[in-house]
């Protein structure tokens, strides 16, 4: 029924791998005595099942019942489960894993990429331009145009200018957010709008870019700066993001992903209530595990009203479990926070929270039993970080808190050993993990030096410490947010097609197969505090399944992005299935 069937000697290859335990007779089977089982609806058979469970076990065979799982081990052994009423899918060999998680995923910004203009797949200005003045074309309407997906290399320095947005309206405000959420390129209109002028202050934790000459405003803001513009303009509604989030989900279910973070809640309106009506509605169809934006400006009193939120959400697929805190921001901007001045310009970066402010706050969410999910991307920045969780730990004690660091594209090695002691949880990004053409050269390089830029992007020096890592896609960041592109880079950390090995990013920082997978699936669940109901095909644990037509342990790792997702199990429910090809 699905996909292509497998010759034996691949079966037996899988089954008989050093990490199987299945070849040895590992079984798990719940309910009644052998003999007695109860029926299952579902069972998958004839499979390479790579449970992800504590020893990485093997198996042929998954029964389902429900939304559980009730039986993992051999087909023999599954025959117990079949019914009159049973359906089994032989699966002709293909791979079985736990359902994938994306730990770090802006879902609800999907909703721009349908309602807004889309400028991820442009290249340059030009191309820019091009796509802008189609959409303002179209939407002759709008009292204002947004839009994301512009790339910091294509204008670095101080960014892209207000001039060339001012030749497509003069009158109508303009604000494109880059591709990495941490510029905003707007036109004169919109900072006439937002009041910028030659006059006004950075605001803490921003950058009004200027031009070198004159002092006036360019057009390009930073971080905290662009909340000028972007409270002015206003954002979607929530029947707008409601269609984005259920967009989202059909992505998702396409890429085997079954359980997410989302960090936005509160830093958008309308983000949240959307969440809460669409779950009311019952039109969640995969596992969100979300973050409240708290704003640096308000301190640990904001974690009360964070409670209220957090208890009104008791929803199986949605519930609010963190509280995210933006501690920096980007090196394309030179905002992330380092410990050593960046080489192209006379700064360290820019600190969004005061550090004592910071400090109360995790406290104060870590008594209210959140975790903190941090985005920190200079060493500096993660420094700052982790004493916030070693402040918190000491004025609460020390508990399973879970704690989470967000991107560590440089982390100072004295600060990894921390992690482990604090069991904070490091989530990565593998998609990035390569010397990527036209950013690596023009923008890392400089702005870092070579040796700094050569140490970016740490994930086996974490998991040697035995620290958790869970991976992420950070879409939209990323746009293409398929779990088996970030295992594939996580393996190589080179561009697709790139042969030469000096081109292989901080080598030393590869990761197994097995360590790629664990990140997105029990590292990802462990991350997100749901490992005991999801993350590796156990019993008793909730049927999320993903079915891939090839075992990953059986092609070479640059083929791994090729494997296609054919079945893609949420609690029980198939929420996709791949066509079959005519």
């Amino acid at each position: 029924m699905f996909g292509k069937k497998w010759t034996s000697a691949l079966l037996v290859t899988a089954l008989m791998s050093p990490l199987s335990a299945f070849a040895q007779g590992t079984t798990q089977a719940a309910g009644p005595a052998p003999g007695q089982a109860v029926a299952a609806d579902l069972v998958l058979s004839n499979g390479a099942v790579y449970t992800v469970d504590r020893n990485r076990n093997w198996a042929q065979a998954v029964a389902i019942r429900g939304d559980q799982i009730v039986y993992v081990g051999s087909d023999e052994g599954a025959k117990k489960y079949i019914g009159k009423n049973t359906k089994v899918t032989d699966l002709k060999g293909e791979m079985v894993l736990p359902g994938f998680i994306d730990s770090h995923t802006h879902a609800s910004k999907t909703t721009g990429l349908i309602y807004s203009i889309d400028l991820f797949d442009a290249s340059s200005i030009d191309e820019y331009v091009a796509i802008i003045q189609t959409f303002a074309g179209e939407h002759p309407e709008e009292k204002s145009f947004q839009g994301r997906g512009w790339s910091n290399p294509v204008a670095p320095g101080i960014g892209p200018r207000k001039e060339v947005l001012d030749k497509i309206t003069a009158t109508t405000p303009i604000a494109l957010t880059s591709d990495d959420g941490h510029s905003l390129w707007v036109n004169s209109a919109a900072l006439h709008l937002a009041g910028i002028t030659k006059d006004t202050k950075n605001p803490e934790g921003g950058i009004i870019e200027r031009d070198p000459k004159t002092g006036e405003p360019s057009g390009t803001l930073r971080e905290k700066a662009m909340d000028l513009v972007l409270k002015k303009i206003g954002g979607y509604t929530m029947q707008q993001y409601k269609s984005g989030i259920e967009e989202y989900q059909h992505k998702a279910a396409e890429r085997g992903v079954t359980t997410v973070r989302d960090p936005d809640m509160m830093r958008y309106p309308n983000v949240l209530e959307a969440y809460e009506e669409l779950a009311k509605e019952n039109k969640l169809t995969i596992r969100f595990r979300n973050a409240i934006t708290a704003n640096p400006d308000n301190g640990p009193e904001q974690i009360a009203e964070f409670v209220k939120i957090r208890e009104r959400n008791h929803n199986p697929l949605f519930q609010v479990n963190a509280v995210k805190i933006f501690m920096d921001g980007v090196i394309e901007g030179a905002t992330a926070y380092l410990e050593k001045p960046y080489e192209h310009k006379h700064t360290n970066g820019e600190l969004i929270w005061k550090p004592d402010v910071y400090k109360k706050t995790a406290a104060a969410a870590d008594k209210a039993g959140f975790q903190l999910h941090v985005h920190s991307i200079g060493d500096a920045s993660t420094r700052i970080a982790l004493d916030g969780m070693e402040y918190a730990e000491e004025q609460n004690g020390k508990h399973d808190a879970r704690h989470s660091l967000v991107h560590l594209q440089l982390v100072n090695k004295e600060d990894i050993t921390r992690f482990k002691k604090l069991g904070a949880v490091g989530i990565v990004q593998p998609f990035w993990f390569m010397q990527e053409e036209g950013y690596y050269d023009e923008i890392e390089v400089p702005y870092l030096g070579k040796e700094r830029a050569e140490t970016e992007y740490p994930m086996k020096s974490f998991l040697n410490q035995g620290v958790h890592v869970a991976s992420s896609s950070d879409y939209i960041v990323t746009p293409e947010f398929n779990p088996l592109h970030g295992i594939q880079q996580g393996i190589t950390r080179i561009e697709e097609g790139e042969t030469d090995p000096a081109k292989i990013a901080n080598p030393e920082e590869r990761a197994t197969l097995a360590d790629m997978i664990a990140s997105f699936t029990i590292d990802g669940a462990y991350a997100n505090h749901v490992d005991e109901i999801t993350g590796s095909i156990e019993v008793g644990k909730k049927a999320d399944i993903v079915v891939l037509d090839k075992n990953l342990f059986t092609i070479p790792a640059t083929q791994i992005k090729d494997a296609q997702v054919v079945l893609t199990m949420v609690e029980g429910k198939e929420v996709y299935l791949q066509k079959e090809a005519k």
